[in-house]
């Protein structure tokens, strides 16, 4: 919801860091990997205790992952730039769920939950755009929710940072991100029949 209804508030910060960052020689694909390298790193941090550069390579990744597909959308777009992107995506998702899971392994069984809400999620958000003939402005057809980017991130830092609720963030995460699912599937319904 975030991501499709805030962004023009923090756009020109995007835009203002990708053109520097397209001045100093990087393309929109190298800040992916460089966006990937730094997210990935979250999950190993919390796991360690390290809470606090844990949320500051989770942001600072989320903040790269904006600005690559704002630089990409200001040079030339490639499908391929737009498959590292979902994937590495993922992969930071994943690394943070892991760092919890390892740190509370008592919550585990809510952060498998919690997996499958985003898989399912995410497989109708990635289809639709796959066999959407609409396009937006991101390379593929982009299906707003409840639960974008920005929510995704901002229930992660309350996973980590409220560590006696983190049971609690878990499930209320679930239900956000299977709500969002439901939404997405009906409206497919409603755009491709």
């Amino acid at each position: 919801m975030l991501d499709t209804h805030a962004r023009k508030y923090v756009q020109p910060m995007f835009d203002k860091t990708g053109k520097w960052l397209l001045k100093k020689g990087l393309t929109a694909n190298q800040v992916t990997v460089i966006s990937f390298v730094i997210g990935s790193t979250t999950g190993v941090f919390y796991y360690f205790e390290y809470t606090w550069i844990a949320l500051l390579v989770l942001w600072l990744s989320g903040f790269l992952d904006a600005v690559d597909g704002t630089m990409a959308r200001n040079t030339k777009t490639s499908p391929f730039g737009t498959v590292m992107d979902v994937t590495f995506d993922r992969i930071v998702e994943i690394s943070v769920i892991l760092g919890i899971a390892f740190r509370h392994p008592e919550v585990q069984w809510a952060l498998l939950l919690l997996s499958v809400s985003i898989i399912v999620s995410m497989t109708i958000f990635l289809t639709v755009g796959a066999v959407s003939e609409k396009q937006g402005m991101k390379s593929f057809y982009y299906q707003a929710g409840l639960a974008e980017r920005t929510e995704g991130f901002i229930l992660f830092s309350f996973m980590m940072v409220l560590e006696p609720f983190v049971l609690w963030v878990t499930l209320i995460f679930f239900i956000i991100e299977l709500y969002t699912g439901f939404q997405r599937f009906f409206e497919a319904k409603r755009i491709l029949q």
